[in-house]
């Protein structure tokens, strides 16, 4: 059990997922995500991390037959972000996701982030002018194209291309942001830029990452979770997870005897 007076952001509760083939892949799962600290998700490929971490801001919904039992809810408001009569897009917009491989849209980089200002009806131009500014600034790409505003996306490299994805879902003041692999498809010196961002932007939100690399969940996380078939085996601070586990089959995984 983790002892912190840290105040949690939001939790998930006896939370079960069901694919649209009757598939459990969730099982009871709970656990908290501390405010303004990063938690990593670590265990081996078809765990159910990825499962979890998309329950988050609801991207199962855009797939007819899955369903979710238990709750997620959200902190200070106590809200059921699962409940019917939740606005999963009103979800989308407080937790913001960040895919595997970079996914610009095949529009100009300021249109890219101006995206969800325009989804929630900003029309505003100086509203949207510094709300994109600001958000490439967040993302720590600013200084890289700000000349360049009108440039499709596509012409940015990789590296380039996630932090821009990241400015856009910061773009809409998410309180929390979803990280699934985020660099797995990223070379060294662009991970590394990924993994400082990170850094530096849990001073203003909550992170989940899901990530395969054990070095990158000791380095940037606070927390970790070890998921094993659609189970929570064990859940605490990061560095009583990679130093003294409490299940042997953590140990077993974080010492690569399994997985």
């Amino acid at each position: 059990m983790v002892t912190t007076t840290t105040p949690i952001k939001a939790e998930a509760r006896d939370l079960d997922f069901y694919y649209s083939t009757g598939m459990k892949a969730l099982k009871g799962v709970s656990m908290p995500l501390y405010e303004k600290k990063i938690t990593a998700l670590i265990g081996p490929s078809g765990c159910g991390k990825s499962t979890f971490l998309r329950c988050f801001n609801r991207m199962h919904d855009l797939y007819p037959g899955n369903k979710y039992d238990g709750e997620i809810v959200m902190h200070p408001d106590n809200t059921n972000i699962l409940a019917d009569g939740v606005d999963p897009i009103e979800v989308r917009m407080r937790i913001s996701m960040v895919f595997q491989k970079p996914n610009p849209f095949p529009k100009s980089i300021y249109e890219n982030v101006a995206y969800g200002l325009r989804v929630r009806g900003e029309s505003n131009k100086r509203v949207v002018d510094d709300k994109v500014e600001e958000a490439l600034k967040g993302a720590a790409i600013w200084n890289e194209v700000k000349d360049r505003l009108d440039d499709l996306a596509f012409n940015l490299s990789g590296g380039q291309q996630q932090r821009l994805c990241i400015a856009r879902a910061l773009a809409t003041d998410p309180e929390i942001m979803l990280f699934d692999e985020p660099t797995s498809a990223l070379d060294p010196i662009a991970t590394a830029n990924i993994e400082e961002l990170m850094s530096e932007l849990k001073d203003k939100l909550t992170i989940l990452v899901v990530t395969h690399n054990m070095q990158q969940a000791a380095r940037v996380s606070d927390y970790t979770a070890y998921m094993y078939l659609g189970e929570m085996m064990e859940f605490g601070d990061t560095d009583s997870i990679f130093t003294k586990p409490t299940r042997k089959e953590t140990e077993d995984y974080i010492t690569g005897k399994f997985g």
